[in-house]
């Protein structure tokens, strides 16, 4: 096995594990809206923190599964010529896709979101309502906007790593 086809399993792998811990969120969201609605309708009463940990929850859910969606093909694409092209030129779609687009989506969003998770780590940053969610949940999960553009990079890498592969006729 080549380095790269290793590097390439490696980042696989852990597109693979935030895909499941995705999956996982997912069904803890389900429990929490459960709970939310037991507390708000059977025993009138309610929690900001819990109400405020579902946004939150939902919006890991998808950052965590964008790379593993990536890695498993699954994302939105307008088949109308890609399906019927060869393998060859598949990878290079795939290959210049993840040049001209992912890549460069990837680095805006990086450095768009740098100086937004920074500051809410520098200034401790709780929830604005009362009641809300305490330090450190606020800045950990803002942090989430830095982990998904960086974990759908090294998802890129790995797929324009097999295009290569493929490109070359390995």
């Amino acid at each position: 096995m080549s380095r790269a086809s290793s590097f390439s399993k490696g980042i696989d792998s852990f597109s693979e594990a935030t895909g499941r811990a995705a999956a996982w969120l997912t069904l803890v969201m389900v429990v929490v809206s459960s709970v939310i609605v037991i507390i708000r309708y059977v025993l009138d009463s309610g929690f900001i923190w819990l109400q405020e940990s579902l946004t939150w929850l939902h919006a890991t859910v998808f950052m965590l599964g964008a790379a593993y969606t990536l890695q498993r093909d699954e994302h939105v694409r307008v088949d109308i010529f890609y399906r019927d092209m060869s393998a060859k030129r598949r990878a290079l779609v795939d290959l210049l896709g993840v040049l001209i687009f992912v890549f460069p989506l990837c680095v805006f969003f990086l450095v768009e979101a740098f100086d937004y998770v920074r500051a809410s780590w520098v200034i401790k940053e709780v929830s604005r309502n009362s009641g809300g969610l305490p330090y450190p949940f606020v800045p950990l999960l803002k942090s989430m906007l830095l982990l998904m553009p960086i974990a759908v990079a090294l998802q890129g890498a790995s797929l324009a790593l097999r295009s290569l592969t493929e490109i070359r006729g390995k």
